[in-house]
C-alpha cells in the first residue's frame, strides 16, 4: 500500500498542484508540438524518482508509469478534436492514469481485495442513508413542491436548473454531515449563504413565485436532510 500511495502522491501532485492552466491551454493549442506536454512529462519523472527515493528496484515501473503517462496524454490531446473540453475524456484519461498505478504496483506488490465484512449493518446504513439524503430526498421534494412550481418564469425554465439539482445535493449531504457532526450552528450558516446568493436578485414583484418556490424547496430540503440524519443517529445506535 505504501509503494501505490507513494505513485498515486506523485501523480496527484504532478497532474493537479504542478501544472498551471496554461500548460493546459498550451497543449490544447499546440497539441503535440507544445513544449509543456514534454515538460509536464519531466516533471511527473522527476517527481516519481523523488517519491521512490530513486530506488533501482522500481526501475521497470519507473519507467512504465513516465511512458504511460506521456501516451495518455497524447490520447488525450488527439481525441480532443472529436470532443473538445470533454468531462468525459478528462474521467477516462485519470481512470488510466490509475490503472496503469495499480498495475505497475501488482508487479511489484501482492493485491489483495477482500470484501469479508465489507458491507456491515452500520455501512449499509449510512450508505442507504446517503442516497437517499442526496437523490431520494431531491425527487420527493421536487414532487411536493410541484404545485408552487411557476414552471416558466420570464425566460427561466425552472425544470432545466441542472445547477439547482447539483445544489440541492451538496446541501443536503452537507446538512447530513453536520447532523452527524453536531454542529447545527453551520446549518443555520449554510441556509444564510444560500439565501444570500439564492435570493439576493430577486427582488422584482413578478419573480415573488420563484422566490417563494425556491424559499419552500430549500427549507424541505434543509428539513429533510436534518430528519434523515437524526434517523441515522437513532437506526445506527440500535443493537442487530
Amino acid at each position: 500500500m505504501m509503494l501505490f500511495l507513494k505513485i498515486l502522491l506523485a501523480h496527484l501532485i504532478g497532474d493537479f498542484v504542478l501544472q498551471p492552466d496554461s500548460w493546459v491551454k498550451s497543449k490544447n493549442h499546440k497539441k503535440y508540438w507544445s513544449p509543456k506536454l514534454y515538460l509536464h512529462v519531466l516533471v511527473h519523472a522527476i517527481i516519481l524518482a523523488l517519491m521512490l527515493g530513486f530506488d533501482t528496484r522500481y526501475w521497470i515501473g519507473y519507467v512504465v508509469i513516465v511512458l504511460s503517462h506521456f501516451l495518455i496524454d497524447v490520447l488525450k490531446i488527439w481525441s480532443q478534436r472529436f470532443r473538445p473540453r470533454s468531462r468525459f475524456m478528462f474521467l477516462v484519461d485519470q481512470v488510466l492514469h490509475i490503472l496503469v498505478i495499480i498495475l505497475v504496483v501488482s508487479f511489484y506488490e501482492t493485491i489483495s481485495l477482500s470484501f469479508t465484512g465489507l458491507l456491515t449493518y452500520e455501512r449499509l446504513l449510512l450508505i442507504t442513508s446517503l442516497v437517499v439524503v442526496t437523490f431520494v430526498a431531491g425527487v420527493v421534494v421536487k414532487v411536493f413542491i410541484a404545485r408552487w412550481n411557476p414552471d416558466i418564469i420570464g425566460d427561466k425554465d425552472l425544470t432545466k436548473d441542472k445547477a439547482g439539482y447539483i445544489i440541492g445535493i451538496l446541501e443536503r449531504f452537507l446538512v447530513f454531515v453536520f447532523v452527524l457532526l453536531g454542529r447545527w450552528e453551520a446549518i443555520g450558516f449554510l441556509i444564510a449563504a444560500k439565501s444570500v446568493f439564492r435570493f439576493g436578485d430577486l427582488k422584482e414583484p413578478r419573480e415573488r413565485m420563484l422566490t417563494e418556490y425556491i424559499l419552500i424547496g430549500t427549507l424541505a430540503s434543509f428539513g429533510v436532510a436534518i430528519l434523515i440524519g437524526l434517523a441515522y443517529q437513532h437506526l445506527a445506535n440500535l443493537p442487530v
